[in-house]
């Protein structure tokens, strides 16, 4: 089952057209044609190898939105014609404590990847969504809800539900003074959800110019970070803050704005350390510094139909495949808002 995919051949290289095979039709399987995929910043990191971790042939793509085209013959979940989602993961072991709960993304064993994992009928490399088409198990299927645009659900699939995991479960709920740090294509979403949720969000960044559009995106309150006033004012004065920044930064000033029995949640990785904090404000006031990875299918489905609820996609620039190398050198300068997405119908193979 050959199909047209955009292809990295090794870090050097700039990605290119290409063919791959896909793996046959298993009987829980649906096959999908890939409409739209997201480009996550990791896709980057994996096409240049930057984690030392990719195995070539390459595809990357896990922000993906298309239709259902043919199903396997124990699918039971979904049909040809539905409009579906793929996020992070295309499997896992299904059997340890996390699986058996529904937190699939902390299985045990890792979840498979849907790019650059070990496809376990195979035993070769998974393709990911920068491609025609993808074939998955249904269970790490979700239902789209066709009330929103397509190409700015996709980015949901990882980007929403990294941020959204959190939120639900430390039990943000409206009312919570909430911080996010800052504002790039998690910390967007992360703006947006917890706005929607009935949370006060406080954005914290080091650009004093995005100050307008955070509050367009639902912030109340714009705190750059850089200005020791601002800081100082908002001492104290949070619940809950979602660190959304992937270099090493100082967290002390951040655990500041934090109230007694606040929480700081990590889900950027940074390529080196955050220095250590401060344990004596932590240990006063009882506060807590935590991570979070990604989210589970079941929270990809509550996030995907909250959104269709009040209306959520992504703020997004769609690109055509053959753009993907200009738009990974605009994503590396911050010059996205905040999301590139890939029409694979405008693409060129």
């Amino acid at each position: 089952m050959k199909i047209n995919a955009l292809v990295a051949h090794d870090a050097a290289q700039p990605l290119s057209s290409g063919q791959i095979a896909l793996r046959p039709l298993q009987q829980q399987d649906v096959k999908i044609e890939i409409l739209y995929c997201g480009v996550c910043h990791s896709d980057l990191h994996m096409a240049r190898n930057e984690w030392a971790v990719s195995r070539y042939p390459l595809v990357p793509g896990h922000e993906i939105v298309g239709r259902v085209v043919e199903t396997g013959a124990d699918v039971t979940n979904f049909k040809a014609g539905d409009v579906v989602g793929v996020g992070v993961m295309v499997d896992s072991c299904r059997e340890c404590h996390f699986c058996q709960q529904q937190e699939e993304q902390y299985c045990e064993s890792g979840f498979v990847a849907t790019y650059n994992g070990i496809d376990k009928y195979t035993g070769d490399s998974t393709w990911g969504g920068y491609a025609q088409n993808v074939v998955v198990d249904q269970h790490f299927v979700v239902s789209v809800p066709q009330t929103l645009p397509l190409a700015g659900v996709a980015p949901l699939l990882c980007a929403g539900v990294t941020v959204w995991s959190p939120l639900r479960h430390f039990n943000v709920k409206a009312g919570d003074k909430v911080g996010v740090v800052g504002l790039g294509g998690l910390g967007h979403m992360a703006v947006k959800l917890a706005s929607a949720m009935g949370a006060e969000v406080t954005l914290f960044t080091t650009s004093p110019g995005k100050g307008e559009d955070a509050l367009r995106l639902g912030a109340t309150r714009v705190v750059v970070s850089r200005d020791a006033r601002q800081m100082a004012a908002a001492q104290t004065s949070l619940d809950f803050i979602v660190d959304c920044v992937s270099a090493p930064h100082d967290l002390d000033p951040y655990l500041a704005t934090l109230k007694t029995n606040g929480r700081l949640v990590l889900v950027g990785i940074p390529e080196q350390p955050h220095q250590s904090p401060n344990v004596t404000p932590m240990v006063n006031r009882r506060l807590s510094i935590s991570g979070s990875s990604i989210g589970s299918i079941q929270e990809t489905q509550e996030m995907l139909d909250f959104c269709g609820k009040h209306n959520i996609t992504a703020d997004i620039e769609v690109i055509a495949g053959q753009e993907i190398e200009t738009a990974f050198a605009r994503m590396l300068k911050g010059d996205v808002k905040y999301r590139f997405v890939i029409d694979m119908q405008a693409t060129r193979w």
